[in-house]
């Protein structure tokens, strides 16, 4: 008889193992001084130690003046301050009971810098309930441009297909896991919270280069995938748990990764390196960034070659064959725990991936990231067609089209509603979902 190991014997070593060296990598994005948030007005904050704060903005046709100065008076009390790259001053005062002047130096304005006739270098400013007030000084109206209906469709058009490639990493992983286990994993949005943070950690916290960050980012979460198989999924698929159970349980583990999150990384919002880069000119009315331009290019890629495993090699028509039928797989000679397990891993990873280009499409990483677009990613999958791979894909670029061309007549705050609202109408007609039915491709 074959001898089985001490790990083989305990599943659920695997997944504490992991899970400590989740909990050891996140001590240390937490200890590293590189990745807590330095104030960017630290060197214009020329009243640091006083309790109040008047902050003046001076801006010319749209554009930030830097080096203008002003000067804020009143009960006695006298300060200055110089405008930064943005514009922008913080002056600190004592109290907030005189009514402060403030005075902009119309000889600090930079060479070029006009004020047009009869402008007012002077203004007073009175505090509220706050301990912060601002105050504008606007020297030359910026001039109102207006964009066609037709240029704004097509900007958010390309802005949706954008969004709905990144959201397609993420449900193809889940896709994959639900037709072959018929498991809804409700943790799947903490698998692509995970992605995210482990790119934070090697980029911002070690200090190595992002595009090693990413790489490292995703063999992590593929590995965290296979933990949690290993060490909580396949001991309870033996047990004979129900799906009903399972996704309970889900569930429960959603809420506990979610607060661990939060418990090392703070309530903050954090920026992987390159999060703002310059818009790519000569594209007409899309704006697209260089980063916009890669994830774009990276998500191609990765469903390109995810297809190319599906459909051409062993592993992948195993796949579709448990995704169809376990137990015909299983009676023809398919090892259905494998494919399980490298169905688990393959997900997770693109839902590292995934969390990764969520942080710069967003921009920023949250502890609760994966779940703010998991409501989409079921509606992706389910648009789709449950268990289907390439329904996936083809529900989440509707998705991600319908989130954002939506704002031209919804407001934006629910434009997510927008797009469950055209999910109920689809399956009203097509229960299956669009490539949903018996015999399945992906």
């Amino acid at each position: 008889m074959r001898p089985t190991s001490v790990t083989a014997r305990n599943p659920l070593r695997w997944f504490v193992l992991f899970l400590g060296a989740l909990l050891a990598a996140a001590a240390l994005l937490l200890s590293t001084p590189g990745i807590a948030s330095a104030s960017s007005n630290d060197d214009q904050d020329d009243g640091a130690d006083l309790p109040y704060t008047i902050v003046v903005n001076v801006r010319s046709g749209g554009e930030a003046v830097e080096g203008a100065t002003i000067t804020v008076s009143g009960g006695g009390f006298e300060g200055e301050g110089t405008t930064d790259a943005a514009g922008r001053a913080s002056i600190g005062v004592p109290d907030k009971e005189p009514v402060w002047t403030l005075e902009l130096d119309k000889a600090s304005l930079p060479s070029g810098v006009e004020a047009p006739e009869g402008f007012a270098f002077t203004q007073e400013a009175t505090f509220g309930a706050g301990s912060s007030i601002t105050k504008n000084f606007t020297l030359v109206a910026a001039e109102r441009q207006t964009t066609s209906f037709w240029d704004q469709f097509l900007s958010r058009a390309v802005n949706g297909l954008n969004f709905g490639l990144m959201l397609a990493l993420a449900a193809i992983g889940l896709s994959l896991v639900f037709g072959t286990t018929g498991l809804s994993n409700f943790a799947h949005g903490e698998m692509v919270t995970f992605g995210a943070l482990m790119a934070l950690l090697f980029s911002t916290g070690v200090g190595w280069s992002i595009w090693l960050a990413i790489p490292l980012a995703v063999i992590l979460s593929a590995g965290f995938g296979y933990a949690m198989d290993a060490g909580l999924w396949r001991p309870l698929r033996r047990k004979g748990l129900g799906t009903v159970q399972l996704m309970i349980v889900s569930i429960g583990l959603s809420l506990a990764l979610r607060y661990v999150y939060q418990m090392f990384v703070g309530g903050g919002t954090e920026q992987l390196p390159g999060a703002v880069t310059q818009t790519i000119p000569g594209l007409g009315p899309i704006r697209l960034s260089v980063t916009d331009l890669i994830s774009m290019g990276i998500s191609i890629v990765v469903i390109g070659a995810f297809a190319w495993w599906l459909m051409r090699t062993r592993i992948g028509r195993a796949t579709r064959a448990v995704s169809d039928n376990p137990s015909l797989a299983a009676a023809s000679g398919i090892d259905v725990d494998g494919v399980v397990r490298i169905v688990w891993v393959v997900a997770a990873g693109l839902a590292g991936l995934s969390g990764v280009l969520w942080a710069y499409f967003r921009p920023g990483i949250k502890w609760d990231m994966g779940t703010s677009i998991l409501l989409l990613v079921f509606a992706a999958v389910t648009l789709g067609g449950l268990g289907t791979a390439f329904g996936a894909l083809i529900g989440s670029i509707i998705v991600g089209l319908l989130v954002e061309v939506s704002t031209l007549w919804i407001p934006s705050d629910l434009k997510y509603v927008g797009a469950l609202v055209v999910l109920i109408v689809i399956l009203l007609f097509r229960p299956q979902g669009i490539l949903g039915r018996r015999e399945r491709i992906g």
